[in-house]
């Protein structure tokens, strides 16, 4: 008999192998050891207390993984990893783990409820739909081999501790997805590069890259300094700091052409479509 609880006394350790059981089968290679679990959890705001486990007497078979924020003014929890190991599928109990959070949620009084789901997974979208999930986004992913990047500087890049987020929100084409957030950003500050361009003294480009695994959560450019070469300076900059061989950006607005458009011309290559779903509370 399966019971379902809160894992507020469960070690990182045990949520880790947990996972990488999970997802032994999932569509994208998920290369994540144990530093790279804990750095996702930081990153995402993970709460245990408004996480909840199935579990098999003290085995831990299902998971779903939430961090807590403000999101656009409203107090939002985030899903920030759902999943099953492989021998306890298809006995519901993804849907009664959401279920549990659902009523976790209102006793704490959460406003709504986040998450991003693969498109292709079909059987996933349709579950969180009949959860009451709606889409709100659809996000293109892209990925590049750093060894097949063509490196073009045309300005000079400089690299700074923290970055003056009022300044520059305004160059955003579209918001950043929650895992690529102002507030993900701070969570793990000193994971981060942070190269940026100026012009008179004012910031005109920036982008930031995790120096260990080359995942670039934001990269823009004013719009009145486009078309001069300053993102493809950033870009070449911020490949160069990486230790990673694999450079991601996950969470493209699928509406930003513009963002497409630049990063297949640099090389990127599509990856993976996702939608970002809301649930009300």
């Amino acid at each position: 008999m399966l019971s379902y609880r809160i894992l507020d006394k469960i070690s990182t350790e045990t949520l880790h192998k947990a996972f990488l059981d999970a997802f032994s089968d999932y569509q994208v290679n998920l290369d994540l050891p144990l530093w790279k679990f804990k750095q996702m959890l930081q990153r995402r705001g993970y709460v245990s207390e408004l996480s909840i486990g199935a579990f098999n007497n003290e085995m831990l078979v299902g998971f779903v993984l939430n961090g807590f924020r403000n999101w656009n003014g409203k107090s939002t929890v985030y899903d920030l990893g759902t999943g099953v190991i492989v021998e306890y599928r298809r006995q519901g109990i993804t849907s009664n783990m959401l279920l549990n959070i659902k009523e976790l949620l209102k006793q704490k009084q959460v406003e709504q409820y986040l998450l991003e789901v693969i498109k292709s997974n079909t059987s996933a979208v349709q579950l969180y739909k009949k959860q009451g999930f709606k889409i709100q986004r659809d996000f293109t992913c892209f990925q590049l081999d750093k060894n097949k990047y063509n490196p073009i500087t045309t300005c000079k890049v400089e690299h700074v501790d923290r970055i003056d987020w009022g300044q520059i929100t305004d160059f955003w084409d579209f918001k950043p997805s929650w895992q690529n957030s102002i507030d993900s950003i701070n969570a793990v500050p000193e994971e981060f590069l942070y190269s940026i361009v100026h012009f008179d003294n004012t910031i005109v480009g920036y982008g930031v890259i995790d120096k260990r695994t080359g995942d670039i959560p934001q990269i823009a450019v004013n719009r009145h300094f486009r078309g001069k070469g300053i993102a493809r300076s950033i870009m070449t900059d911020m490949i160069k700091n990486t230790k990673s061989h694999r450079i991601s950006i996950l969470n493209v607005d699928y509406e930003s052409k513009s963002t497409k458009d630049f990063l297949l011309k640099l090389g990127f290559e599509h990856s993976v479509n996702q939608y970002e779903m809301l649930m009300k509370i």
